[in-house]
């Protein structure tokens, strides 16, 4: 049997869009077929029922209602899967045989632009990489904000870089050549991007020729030659990748992306991935959450703008002092005028999504709601111009010179926009009154005409004597007069049969189908002259879409600023002092969000001082849970702040900038790899070990737990001697090996600091204290106390200390005593050879069965070796 016409237009359609779950519309509802209906039931977790399609057996088919498609999709999105959005693509009244359909969008997880999909304060990002040679270049977008920009990436460590940035950015997709995802190398690291969707396209796409057609005739030629784009074909490539990936999925001109911008990452503190998860700036090690990281601690942002901008700062830390002590002077004036700052905070609750909101007017997705959201954004722009006024730091008053109100398009939408517009564009009260005289003349029409039915129904009651009549209305047979069989003998002659019920009949009269005509056509013409309208608003917004992303960005950085500030104030933090001398110095240092999480004066806070010359390495020791690990992190997510802009946990600091920061914390393995522990740990130690410069932070804890004591401790030592030797970088490390203390004064920059400790008889108290001095214990059993280990364990426990404490001493002695011994036969060498007393001597000691002697009889034996040598003297 031969496949129905539908199916076959379905097949066809399907078959340009073989990686995509094609959404296929069939009246109300979007409909899925074959193997796409199999995957979408059970991901969805909705009915899979069966079509005639012409074959012998029914087909798969499986559907969502077109008016709650947004949620199903999201679901796929969220699942790492690609959406092929297919329409019908002519007026089905009009249409000869089957309706025209076509795909005019696919949604994949990259390209996501609905706010519904998206979350408020994360970007979205869609990244496409390209590799020319050693060079790899590197192209990101957000289709929700217009964002596009590009980078690269050049020589021995390019890859590493490449996935240092990948991980800072964590896209939702990636978009390379076919034949960069075939290297084994790239795709084992792009494979374990979390959450990460991999596209590959044809190499062609990536050429620079056809990469700079694509380029030029979307920024035009100025932009884009201005940018430098033809000097990399890496680059080049990556951003003719991503923009012919945009375009393709999109199927439409994407007029909010407007600017091709460039950055280079060495303008920026490097992190990378380990040291982003340890520190955990942006997600909590625990759950991978906001909640427990530094951004929880910081985003008192009012804005979604605000909060991925609060976000973006984070992740790149500035290294230019002058940019840097710019954010500081914004936060110090707004942290002195409390009046400023709650006069910037009080405008920015209302100030929605701007760059958003732009980007889904450019696109011609936005409704009369999106519309209204940005009206009261433009509503706040003069109050918070306003408040900047008479601002004295140079970043403020720069934001004050470029801040554009965008009056114009305040004025267009207060006068165009109905303030109670529903969300659907096509059920009418989009437009305002007065706005457009057609309109208010439709709706007069309209009005008068109901006015007119309202009082119909009286005045045929009195008139025919028929107390049950009614007029009513349905989309089919429009107006009518209903009469019950039980009074149709007292139905007039000039009513008209239109409708016949079981218990009833509907009639017309020439009188209310004229009324019908003059109303329905009013309102059929009113809601198509109000859609129309809406758009030519909504095109009017987009035409003006730089400018609106413009000032959202200055908006963004007051409430970023503004946020900080507002942190400060409450937590006590002070202005950090950044220059170049090399020194960090803190005075009364805190963490952040340990602080936070035990409340106002609860937290023990602590000194540091290292430089880059005689303390460049503090080495400490003290017991688990003594804090050293909390000490470390605070250390350097002040050092982050300071660099991001923001006043930090202390009472005083002064941070020589760091170009780099390196945190290797804890323990983890890596199973789906099949690394162990200990291998991760030499991994990450590895990493430190060919990245870091003199001008880096490194904090270590507690490296070679892994492995033996023995070997363990001759790796840390051996480890810390490099960091000291060849990298010179400030370093904090914290190790459970106390003998390692004794590399204070061989090693002229290490300084040994310990977590301070309080003993009382069996009681031990972590005071949380760094001093300057060494441990000497790890009070591991009393850790394991205070987890609730059962009494038997650590009763055990304490016992199986003390027997090996006895055995390491008897060790010790034995190793002395022999030591001893052979000291003496040493000094027996020095007598005459001939000597007789000496050659017995000699064959007495040789028989000596030193293996097996006790330490007592080693010591006894000596004794009288000592005695015997003296006599002869």
């Amino acid at each position: 049997m031969a496949l129905t016409p539908m199916m076959r237009q379905y097949l066809e359609i399907k078959e340009q869009y073989p990686d995509a779950i094609l959404f296929f519309r069939l009246g109300d509802f979007y409909e899925m077929f074959f193997e796409d209906a199999k995957l979408a039931s059970r991901e969805l977790e909705i009915t899979l029922t069966g079509r005639d399609a012409g074959e012998p057996e029914r087909v798969p088919m499986c559907g969502v209602p077109f008016h709650a498609a947004d949620n199903y999709i999201a679901k796929l999105i969220d699942k790492g899967y690609k959406i092929a959005i297919c329409e019908q693509v002519e007026d089905p009244k009009s249409a000869k045989g089957l309706v025209k359909r076509e795909v005019i969008r696919v949604i994949t997880p990259g390209t996501v632009i609905d706010g519904n999909m998206l979350s408020d304060k994360d970007n979205n990002y869609l990244v496409a990489v390209c590799r020319i040679g050693q060079s790899y270049g590197l192209a990101v977008s957000d289709l929700s904000t217009g964002l596009f920009q590009v980078t690269q990436m050049t020589g021995q460590w390019a890859l590493n870089q490449l996935l240092d940035e990948l991980i800072r950015l964590a896209p939702r997709e990636v978009v390379l050549p076919h034949s960069l995802w075939q290297d084994e190398g790239v795709k084992k690291s792009f494979q374990e991007l979390e959450g990460t969707t991999i596209t590959s396209l044809a190499d062609q796409i990536f050429t620079q020729e056809q990469a700079q057609q694509a380029l030029t005739e979307h920024f035009g030629q100025a932009k884009t030659t201005a940018l430098d784009c033809w000097q990399s074909p890496a680059v080049c490539g990556a951003a003719g990748g991503l923009l012919h990936y945009l375009l393709e999925t999109q199927k439409r001109k994407l007029q909010h992306i407007t600017e091709i911008t460039s950055y280079f990452t060495q303008s920026y503190m490097i992190l990378d991935g380990i040291a982003r998860r340890n520190l955990e700036i942006c997600k909590s090690l625990r759950d991978g959450g906001k909640k427990g990281s530094l951004l929880s601690v910081l985003d008192l942002t009012r804005s979604a703008m605000g909060g991925r901008m609060l976000k973006a700062w984070l992740e790149q830390p500035l290294i230019d002092i002058k940019a840097i002590n710019e954010r500081l002077d914004a936060v110090q004036e707004l942290v002195d005028s409390v009046l400023l700052r709650d006069e910037l905070a009080t405008a920015l609750k209302n100030v929605y999504d701007m760059e958003r909101l732009t980007a889904r007017a450019a696109y011609g997705s936005a409704n009369a709601r999106d519309m209204l959201a940005l009206l009261a954004s433009l509503q706040m722009l003069p109050p918070l111009r306003q408040a900047l006024t008479n601002c004295q730091s140079k970043l403020l008053k720069r934001i004050y010179d470029q801040f554009d109100t965008l009056e114009d398009l305040k004025g267009l939408l207060e006068s165009s926009i109905a303030e109670d517009a529903p969300i659907t564009l096509r059920d009418g009260g989009l437009i305002k009154a007065g706005y457009s005289q057609e309109v208010d003349q439709l709706r007069a029409v309209a009005r008068d005409g109901k006015s007119w039915l309202a009082g119909l129904e009286s005045r045929e009651k009195e008139k025919t004597g028929i107390k049950s009549l009614k007029v009513g209305f349905n989309k089919v047979f429009g107006y009518y007069l209903e009469v019950t069989k039980a009074n149709l003998n007292l139905v007039p002659e000039y009513y008209q049969r239109r409708q016949t019920l079981a218990n009833a009949e509907r009639f017309i009269t020439p009188e209310l189908k004229e009324y019908e005509s003059m109303i329905l056509g009013a309102e059929d013409r009113l809601v198509e002259l109000e859609y129309n309208l809406f758009v030519d608003v909504r095109n009017q917004v987009a035409a003006e879409v730089s400018r609106i992303q413009h000032t959202a960005l200055l908006v963004a950085q007051v409430d970023v600023l503004v946020a900080l500030a507002e942190v400060a104030a409450r937590q006590g933090y002070v202005r950090p002092e950044v220059n170049n001398s090399g020194v960090i110095e803190i005075t009364e240092g805190r963490h952040p969000v340990v602080e936070i999480n035990l409340g106002p004066g609860c937290f023990v806070p602590n000194d540091t001082y290292i430089d880059t010359d005689r303390h460049r390495l503090a080495l400490i020791t003290g017991p688990n849970m003594g804090g050293k690990s909390t000490y470390q992190r605070q250390v350097a997510l002040i050092v982050l702040m300071a660099q991001v802009g923001s006043f930090v946990p202390a009472s005083k600091a002064s941070i020589g900038i760091v170009d780099r920061i390196f945190a290797r914390v804890g323990a983890s393995d890596d199973l789906t790899s099949g690394q162990s522990t200990f291998m991760v740990e030499m991994l990450e130690t590895k990493q430190i070990m060919d990245h870091a410069t003199s001008q880096s932070l490194v904090i270590i804890d507690e490296l070679g737990r892994g492995t033996s004591n023995l070997e363990g401790m001759a790796i840390a030592q051996a480890v810390i001697e490099f960091l000291h030797d060849v990298v010179g970088c400030r370093t904090l490390f914290s190790t459970h090996y106390h003998e390692l203390a004794e590399l204070e004064g061989r090693l002229a920059g290490l300084k040994n600091y310990a977590t301070a400790v309080k003993e009382q008889g069996d009681e031990v108290t972590f005071l949380r204290k760094v001093i300057r001095d060494q441990a000497s214990k790890s009070y591991g059993i009393h850790c394991a106390r205070l987890a609730g280990l059962p009494g038997q364990i650590i009763q055990r426990a304490n016992q199986l200390v003390q027997q090996l404490e006895f055995n390491q001493r008897a060790a010790q002695e034995v190793v002395a005593g022999k030591t001893q011994v052979a000291a003496s036969v040493e000094q027996l060498a020095l007598f005459p050879e001939k000597n007789e007393e000496h050659d017995e001597f000699k064959k007495e000691i040789v028989a000596l069965d030193i293996a097996n002697m006790t330490p007592l009889e080693s010591l006894n034996y000596l004794y009288q070796l000592q005695r015997r040598l003296q006599g002869k003297k």
